[in-house]
């Protein structure tokens, strides 16, 4: 503490700069009521001058500007309106408007120190055309003393919250009104006006992407992909103005916040915690005694409000957390967002497109060699804008990572980085855009390690990574494949030139000359595998010559966080046996529950590793096989009669499948529009017994609901729950 006490105070800005940098929404200043031209002798005779008495927003969900803004389903009572579009309020003087004699403006300004210069302090005067650019307003309507004004925020104003004030001018000075918080003014991206950067110019994909609050996230294994579903909440109360406090807290300036490209980057390094306090703390131990564990949150609002509320970053997640916070950010914000899922990703941090796996001179796997790792899947962000800092035609999609992996300009982030630009290897242009390449691209290189410790490369498997890239349809609960926006099938020319420009640009591919086959090998299991039960891995050999085989086979079952890196073994069994000439053989490995069910991590995923020999040294065989258990489910009942405001039930169900007790067990139960978030602690489930919880609730929005539970500990994750109903008004 002493050594701390001692650290010289942070730099200012005295000597660099007249006014320090202005990186907050939430500072101001307030204008004075009155603003005297001059040194005043005495007290303005004000009384023959126009005043204001009342200024209404129209700030009401069923009013004017939140429907034609789509801003209606934010749960916040203040206008919220986009930019480039036109918005109306109503102002009530003292006396009918004169456009003769009288003169007036409204003012709006965001954070301290505001100026015209940096877009932070904007007056729009009244019949103000309206140019490319900038600012407008015009009178709709003066009737009596109310003047209807419309107002047009500039296509690329700032994004944020504005403090706004009417101004009337006099000869003594300017009048203007007092400051009103209620009369604060949120300003969004766009994606419905053509001239903001993030137009999006599909309704059913803005829906989807900006309107849509709860969503599905896969993983998985690419043979058996599992659904999560998520509640993004852009628009539950305090939402809007936690995302604009992540901002602030990255010290973020204003002037950057009318640029998706720069407020994207910013915020996938603000996302994850490892450098600089952002939302989340990422932890793959397995420990989650401090925070929740990743796997049970069911949806993004608690995370945004406790970071918000606290300052501390919020304990715990992993992959899909990130990218699930990340999109409630962006859809928020108005930019076009969404999760995807990448299915063997590889991790590959030193550029040469190949991910390493090492076996001894007998075939055998060697663990403590191999260091790559390959994740079963992983989740990153795509949103939608366009890209002026990268030549033409590389806007649309851009990939956007907020889990820490590798650092991009000295911090735990990564993207945007455009998808067009990865399909193609043009990897070249910012941001991160090699890193992303080599996920979905990289080859699995098997090499065989002599006693003398050199290597020799001895199967290169090229369709490995970047199996699948997944995200979730438009419009319905279904998978949307698409990998065709990252890579051109394996093997044909688009394919090789986009493999070749990468390595135009620095990024490595070892060309490797493999060993003529002499032996097909196939591992299967059956369709599904529940946890806790015993199973098949099936081993099937095809000879492809006229001469016998002998074959010695080893299989090792490994216990995996979905990131690759091995936990523990649990099974290592060797087969020897001969293949006559054209014969096909299957062999069966029988794999008993008793010795994985106690050493699962979170995923309750099982990685085997087969390798081995033909005929001493004629072939070397490899493959490898994931094996994701089957996690039963939550069912969710609904009673009553779903009615907006009227009162209704939820049961939640669960039957413990395992033979041992499930302890310290968590249900969560989220909904948008139906209920906040809930949560109930159970200290023991019994083996084979059952449990129900019931909560009531009363629908705050109508149309479309979900509602979402997540049945959580340490032996038994990611039990999963949704249902869905249509709420009357």
């Amino acid at each position: 503490m002493a050594d701390r006490d001692r650290r010289p105070p942070p730099p200012t800005h005295v000597g660099r700069s007249n006014i320090p940098p202005i990186s907050s929404n939430a500072e101001e200043e307030a204008l004075p009521e009155f603003e005297p031209f001059g040194i005043p002798r005495g007290p303005p005779n004000l009384k023959d001058f126009l005043d204001i008495w009342d200024v209404n927003m129209l700030k009401n969900r069923d009013e004017i500007n939140k429907k034609e803004h789509h801003t209606d389903l934010y749960d916040n009572v203040k206008l919220i309106v986009r930019r480039g579009q036109p918005f109306q309020i109503k102002l009530t003087f003292s006396r009918p408007y004169n456009p003769e004699k009288d003169q007036f403006c409204v003012e709006f300004l965001i954070g301290g120190s505001p100026q015209v210069s940096k877009g932070t302090y904007i007056p729009v005067f009244p019949n103000q055309e309206q140019v490319k650019g900038e600012w407008g307003g015009r009178i709709l309507q003066s009737a009596d003393n109310v003047v209807t004004l419309s107002i047009t925020p500039a296509a690329d104003s700032i994004v944020g919250k504005f403090r706004m004030y009417v101004a009337v001018m006099t000869p003594y000075g300017i009048r203007r009104t007092a400051r009103n918080p209620e009369r604060d003014v949120y300003i969004l991206f766009n994606p419905w006006c053509e001239d903001d950067s993030v137009c999006l110019d599909n309704e059913a994909e803005r829906n989807e992407y900006v309107l849509n609050d709860v969503g599905t996230i896969y993983y998985g294994e690419a043979s058996n992909v599992e659904t999560r579903p998520w509640i993004f909440g852009q628009f539950e109360y305090g939402v809007l103005d936690s995302c604009l406090y992540v901002m602030d807290n990255a010290q973020m300036p204003l002037t950057g916040r009318k640029d998706p490209v720069k407020i994207s980057r910013v915020a996938s390094a603000m996302v994850n915690s490892k450098d600089d306090d952002g939302i989340v703390v990422g932890s793959w131990s397995g420990d989650y005694l401090y925070g929740v564990a990743p796997t049970a949150w069911t949806g993004s609002v608690d995370i945004l409000l406790n970071y918000a509320n606290s300052g501390v970053p919020v304990c715990y997640g992993q992959c899909w957390v990130f990218a699930a916070v990340f999109n409630t950010f962006l859809r928020c914000l108005g930019i076009p967002g969404r999760v995807v899922t990448n299915f063997f990703s590889a991790h590959d941090n030193d550029g040469n497109l190949k991910m390493d796996v090492i076996l001894d001179e007998n075939g055998q796997f060697m663990p403590s060699l191999t260091k790559d790792s390959i994740w079963n899947y992983h989740c990153w962000n795509e949103c939608y804008m366009s890209r002026p800092d990268i030549p033409v035609g590389f806007g649309g999609w851009q990939v956007v990572d907020a889990t820490p992996q590798e650092t991009s300009d000295g911090m735990y982030r990564c993207g945007p980085a455009s998808v067009k630009a990865i399909k193609h290897g043009q990897i070249c242009f910012k941001y991160d855009a090699p890193f992303i390449f080599a996920e979905v691209n990289s080859d699995v290189v098997y090499w065989k390690r002599m006693r003398d410790g050199t290597q020799q490369p001895i199967k290169v498997n090229k369709h490995h990574v970047g199996q699948m890239v997944l995200t979730k349809e438009v419009g319905r609960d279904e998978i949307k494949n698409i990998t065709d926006q990252y890579k051109f099938p394996e093997g044909t020319k688009e394919e090789r030139l986009a493999v070749d420009a990468a390595v135009m640009y620095n990024l490595k591919r070892t060309q490797i000359t493999e060993q003529p086959t002499v032996v097909d090998m196939d591992v299967r299991v059956q369709e599904s595998v529940l946890i806790g039960n015993d199973f098949n891995l099936t081993l099937e050999f095809k000879n492809r010559t006229g001469q016998r085989q002998t074959l010695v086979i080893y299989v090792n079952g490994n216990i995996v966080f979905y990131t690759g890196v091995t936990k523990t073994e649990f099974m290592s069994k060797s087969l020897e046996f001969t293949l006559g000439p054209w014969e096909t053989k299957t062999e069966n490995v029988f794999v008993e529950s008793k010795k994985y069910i106690n050493k699962l991590v979170e995923q309750a995923t099982l990685h085997f590793i087969i390798t081995g020999r033909v005929n001493d040294d004629t072939q070397i065989l490899t493959a490898q096989h994931v094996v994701p258990l089957q996690i039963p489910r939550l069912t969710i009942k609904m009673e009553g009669v779903p009615k907006l405001n009227e009162e209704m039930s939820a049961t939640v169900e669960f039957t413990n499948p395992l033979k041992k007790n499930l302890e310290d067990v968590s249900i969560r139960l989220e909904g948008p529009g139906l209920m906040k978030t809930k949560l109930k602690m159970y200290s023991i489930i019994p083996s084979n017994s059952s449990l129900t919880w019931t909560e009531y609730f009363r629908p705050s929005k109508s149309g479309v609901r979900k509602l979402v539970a997540c049945l959580d500990c340490a032996a038994l994750h990611q039990v999963l729950g949704v249902t869905e109903i249509y709420v009357n008004p």
